[in-house]
Parts: C-alpha cells; structure tokens; sequence
C-alpha cells in the first residue's frame, strides 16, 4: 500500500519523490512529472552563491508554477553563512529545502559542497543548525554513503543531520568515489532508518515498479526518490503506485509516448523558446524513444536537428513506424 509521508508540516499526497537533478528537472521535466504522479518534486541544484549574487540564471532555476507545487528547492555551498542566506532568500519560493551533500560531480567536489562536505561532519552540522534557523520551511539533507569505502559515514552524517534540526533524510548508498557505477547499497538505507526517528528517503537504482517495491520491502524506507529510471519514462510514477495498490500498468504505447513526447516539447516552447527547446530536449526525446525499433538512427538524426519543425516531423514518423509498441 502507498503511504503518506510528512517533513514537518508539510504533507505529501504519496512517498514517491522525483530527484533533483542538474541540467534534468527544469520545470517543464518537473510538470511532467507531477501529471504522472509524483508526490514532490524538487528543482535542479540551485548554487546558493550564485542565489546571493543576484545571478539571473540562478534565479531561473527556481521558475515555478501552482500546478507543480509542492516544490523542493535543493541548495549546494560550502559556507553555512551563504546557506543560510540563500535558504532565507528562497523561502517563499517553495515548501521545502534540501542541502545537497551528495553530488560527486568534480566541479562541484572542487567548490568544496556537494559530497566534498562528507569529509567534514562537524561542518555539516554548522551548515543544517545554521539553515534550521534561518528559514521556517522543512529542510533535508541529501547524502552518499561516504567519500569513498575507507570513508563510510552516513550513520554519523545523518544523526548529526537530525541533531541539529533537519526534518528528513536521503541517502544514495554510493560513495562519492563510485559514482554512479555498481550497484547501491541499499542495506545502509535500512541501517540509517533503523537508526533514524526522520523520515528517510532512499535513493538509487530505481528503474521499475519491481525495484521500488524491492527497496521499500527491504530497507523500511519512507519513501523512495526517482533520478535516472524516469529519464523518458515519467510512466514509472504511475506504475509504482498501481504496483504499490497490487495492480500492473501495461508500458505505454508508442502513441502514448508520442502525445507526451510532444506535450513536454511544447511545455519547453512556451516556457523557455524554440531555440533553447532544439538544444535541451534532444536528450529527453532520445530516453521518450528507448527500446523502440530504429532508435539508435533516431538519436543521430535528432541530435543533427537544428529547427523546431523538423524535430516534431521527426519524432512524429519515427512513433508511427512503431505504432504496435515497444520491439521485442
């Protein structure tokens, strides 16, 4: 059965939770998929330096609708001064706050913030009583396992966490030195929990309703955080939940991709112009096409497209050469 899940006083309508993801959950990605079913759904990394420097493209990041809401906004910095600030600033802007202490991206790790901030619990604590205080929304923390397997300390980065005032916790069971290559570990998801009174989210190799049911089934997670299985595939909100209920959603047809394909392309037009949407949805139209007949010539000639036009006529003949569904 799906449950609700609280971080303080905010409610959600079920436990599954879209990631954020930098570069992916725009807000058009995130409208699609709040449609599909997602409890909450949380805006790319947003810089909290860039936020106090009054950076416009910074604060484009936090462009956001009714329809979307409620909206987590994650922050990254290394400064709990800056974090503070910057969560003090987007609070009206959203219903709930996370610090990211997870990203193993180098650009991110060379800042200092990000998974770099594992290195360093007694920071980590100045950085989450810092922002308890200067903001009334509910707030997490986002972490890794640890820096790398000599450096395993989620146990102790999360009971500092909730020592200090966080209302939740999520874990992605890699260490920063992983990556994403391996598979999680999703036995430190059921070790944080049964050390946690919060709310813990897992993280992590979800790509079906079976994966998800496997990881509430075997850790007592709260809820469960979507990143990579929903790239072009914003139907798995909706089969977990039918699967949570005991039901099976058959995959979508090649027409249901196509209506969704084209309404998130034009969700992207009219959000942010045609050019943009040529250059930034080319990837997401090469995930809506996985597993179907000819997709790997649809990516090449997708990636070559240059104007709008052509690539809505391309998508639109590619999906009715595969009107019977997904090949075998």
């Amino acid at each position: 059965m799906q449950k609700n899940i609280s971080f303080s006083k905010l409610q959600l309508k079920n436990n599954l939770i879209l990631a954020p993801m930098a570069g992916i959950t725009d807000l058009p990605y995130r409208l699609i998929m709040k449609e599909f079913g997602a409890g909450l759904v949380f805006t790319e990394m947003v810089s909290a330096n860039g936020l106090i420097r009054d950076g416009v493209r910074t604060r484009e990041l936090l462009r956001s609708t009714p329809e979307e809401r409620p909206l987590g906004i994650q922050l990254f910095a290394d400064s709990p001064d800056v974090l503070a600030r910057a969560a003090a600033m987007v609070s009206q802007d959203g219903e709930l706050i996370d610090i990211n202490m997870g990203c193993p991206v180098k650009k991110v790790v060379r800042s200092g913030a990000g998974s770099a901030l594992l290195q360093n619990p007694i920071l980590i604590g100045k950085i989450v009583a810092a922002v308890r205080k200067a903001t009334p929304l509910p707030l997490t923390v986002k972490i890794r396992s640890g820096w790398d397997q000599q450096t395993i300390n989620y146990l102790e980065v999360g009971r500092i966490a909730e020592e200090e005032g966080a209302d939740g916790l999520v874990l992605h069971p890699r260490t920063r030195s992983q990556g994403f290559s391996g598979h999680s570990e999703w036995q430190h998801i059921r070790r944080l929990k049964e050390q946690s009174r919060l709310p813990v989210i897992g993280s992590g190799d979800i790509f079906s309703a079976a994966d998800a049911l496997s990881m509430l089934k075997k850790t007592g997670c709260d809820g469960i955080m979507i990143g990579r299985g929903g790239y072009g595939n914003p139907w798995l909100f909706k089969e977990i939940a039918a699967a949570l209920e005991g039901a099976f959603l058959a995959p979508p047809s090649a027409e249901e991709r196509l209506r969704v394909a084209l309404k998130h392309l034009d969700l992207f037009v009219d959000l942010f112009g045609s050019y943009k949407a040529v250059m930034d949805m080319r990837k997401h139209l090469c995930w809506y096409v996985r597993g179907l007949n000819g997709a790997a010539h649809f990516r090449q000639a997708i990636n070559k497209t240059g104007n709008l036009k052509d690539m809505k006529v391309l998508l639109e003949s590619f999906l009715a050469t595969n009107a019977e569904g997904v090949a075998d």
